[in-house]
């Protein structure tokens, strides 16, 4: 094992007993170290551009889909969901917010308000604590809390805390798609990528049923301005620019948790708000016209009709 895989290693196991600081002090080394190791294929692996046979374009012939995600990790962020929800809708977008059922006390009044304006709920986990897929037998467990909470939350979809992900358990939630991949992110601790910028079918060999799987294309707001300490929107643009030249989905997943409004005060771990209003001011900008903005329900209703080749588990 090289020093780096042990490094990883120990954090890992360490993690849950270290303090906050001393957990983002050692995940900005290791992230310095995955950045230059895989900085040929990061933020952009050309090979993930490939359309899936049979693929037909997006709906009224534009250049590319977008799709903007949230995951609430915790009380704090739940309480700027709001803010987040004004700025979107003063720029002409709708976004998905994704909430812990069991961490933390998620708002019903906040839920039905993103239902009436437009936006989309779905259920983020159920503890937040990296063990929902130790084991089969917790994962069957949690399994039927988390359906419990998509049906009463009316909910389509779903994404693991940490992007931890097994395609063919994921099977056992009552969902139409699963948000827990991504197309190339060697900074998860799961980081085997679909390689692909686009939408796909997941069936199951035992019963043919299945859900759409809609990986996070551009890179997450925590990696970039958290760890990395980047100081602009750059590489979000870079990797935007990239997937319209392919045709591809730019979905993007940011955590309300880690922005800093206006009114809050400075503190570790936020970066502004203003760096996300500026990435949606650029898209709105240069590419009016050309995108499918939709919710990731919508796509995954428009994807289960592509006659595209299937990833079957089981």
């Amino acid at each position: 094992m090289n020093i780096h895989k042990m490094i990883i290693s120990v954090f890992y196991v360490l993690k849950p007993i270290m303090p906050r600081p001393l957990q983002i002090w050692l995940r900005r080394i290791i992230v310095r170290a995955k950045r230059k190791k895989h900085a040929d294929k990061w933020p952009i692996l050309e090979t993930a551009a490939k359309k899936p046979q049979g693929w037909r374009g997006w709906p009224d012939s534009k250049n590319f889909a977008f799709i903007l995600t949230h995951d609430v990790d915790t009380a704090r962020g739940q309480e700027r969901c709001y803010r987040l929800m004004e700025i979107e809708e003063k720029i002409g977008f709708r976004s998905s917010f994704n909430f812990v059922p069991e961490r933390y006390t998620v708002s019903s009044d906040l839920r039905e308000h993103l239902i009436k304006h437009g936006f989309e709920v779905g259920v983020h986990g159920l503890n937040h604590d990296g063990k929902l897929f130790r084991s089969r037998k917790i994962f069957n467990e949690r399994a039927n809390k988390i359906n419990h909470y998509l049906q009463a939350w009316d909910a389509a979809g779903f994404r693991s805390p940490a992007m931890h992900h097994n395609l063919e358990w994921i099977h056992d939630l009552d969902i139409r798609y699963d948000m827990s991949t991504f197309d190339v992110d060697p900074f998860e601790p799961q980081s085997d990528g679909v390689h692909t910028i686009f939408p796909f079918q997941v069936t199951s060999g035992l019963n043919g049923a299945g859900y759409v799987e809609l990986p996070y294309t551009l890179p997450q707001d925590f990696t970039l301005f958290i760890l990395m300490q980047e100081k602009d929107v750059s590489i979000w643009q870079q990797k935007l620019d990239w997937i319209v030249l392919h045709g591809g989905l730019a979905l993007l997943n940011t955590h309300p948790d880690y922005m800093r409004f206006s009114t809050d005060k400075m503190e570790e771990e936020v970066y502004s708000v203003d760096f996300y209003k500026e990435f949606l001011e650029y898209v709105r900008r240069r590419y009016k016209g050309l995108y499918w903005h939709v919710r990731p329900c919508e796509m995954a209703a428009y994807i289960s009709k592509q006659p595209i080749p299937y990833v079957t588990t089981g």
